[in-house]
């Protein structure tokens, strides 16, 4: 690992969250103080050969579902891909500066890639740094992938709180999908028993329940899947089928 990977990245005007004027114009530093334009829930799961990770491609400008072609999920390389909700400026910003750290390794040709471990470990260190100078990414991030043989899932929150699961959610998806998955693991036995069809399965039908009660989720998204032994692949847009003869159960619809 190269300490240059342990660099944080700068605070300048490019990054989105902080600007700087005149004092004729404006009397001090500013700070975002509320995610403007923001992507929704991350979903992901160890099944028993790998992990499986899906985000949705909408990017939702207050309560307006404004962009519909926005990716989220960032392959780093063979064995780690990565995913944020919340803020897409402060994720555009922090995911460039990954790929660029990552092109620089390649550059330098000493063999050494990012497990998902130690970006993991990075990203914490991130996002700690910057709450703790008031100036936080509104981001919430979960790094999928595989290390020494086994299936890695971690995830990082905008106030540096990380922990590793089984299986993970973000945003609306905490609440209505962390439960779904669950039962599917317990079902299996763990991630030991699930299989990757099985795991698919799971997360779509969880993508549905957030497609029909959150309204900042689109059925578009994009599916990341990181085998133990085969490279880390992103495919999508995949789109959901739906079934609005279920709004007719919601108390009031007809009404």
């Amino acid at each position: 690992m190269s300490a240059s990977f342990y660099t944080k990245p700068a605070n300048n005007g490019n990054a989105g969250v902080a600007m700087e004027t005149s004092w004729d114009s404006n009397p001090g530093r500013q700070r975002t103080l509320q995610p403007i334009t923001t992507g929704a829930s991350v979903l992901a799961i160890k099944y028993n050969a790998g992990v499986i990770m899906v985000a949705d491609t909408l990017g939702s400008y207050g309560s307006l579902a404004k962009f519909r072609s926005i990716p989220r999920v960032l392959r780093v390389n063979d064995a780690t891909v990565a995913a944020a909700s919340g803020d897409l400026a402060d994720m555009q910003f922090l995911n460039t500066v990954v790929e660029n750290h990552a092109i620089d390794e390649e550059i330098h040709e000493h063999g050494i890639a990012y497990s998902p471990a130690s970006l993991h470990s990075w990203l914490t260190r991130v996002m700690y740094n910057r709450r703790s100078r008031i100036n936080p990414l509104w981001n919430t991030y979960i790094v999928a992938g595989t290390e020494a043989g086994q299936p890695f899932l971690g995830y990082v929150n905008m106030l540096g709180v990380a922990f590793k699961e089984d299986c993970l959610a973000t945003g609306f998806g905490s609440h209505l999908c962390l439960g779904l998955l669950r039962e599917a693991l317990d079902a299996a036995g763990g991630y030991a028993g699930l299989t990757e069809e099985t795991a698919t399965s799971a997360l779509e039908a969880c993508l549905r329940v957030l497609y029909y009660r959150d309204c900042r989720a689109y059925n578009q998204y994009q599916l990341a899947n990181v085998p133990v032994a085969k490279p880390a692949q992103v495919s999508g847009p995949h789109f959901l089928q739906s079934d609005w003869s279920v709004a007719k159960l919601v108390k009031h619809y007809t009404e």
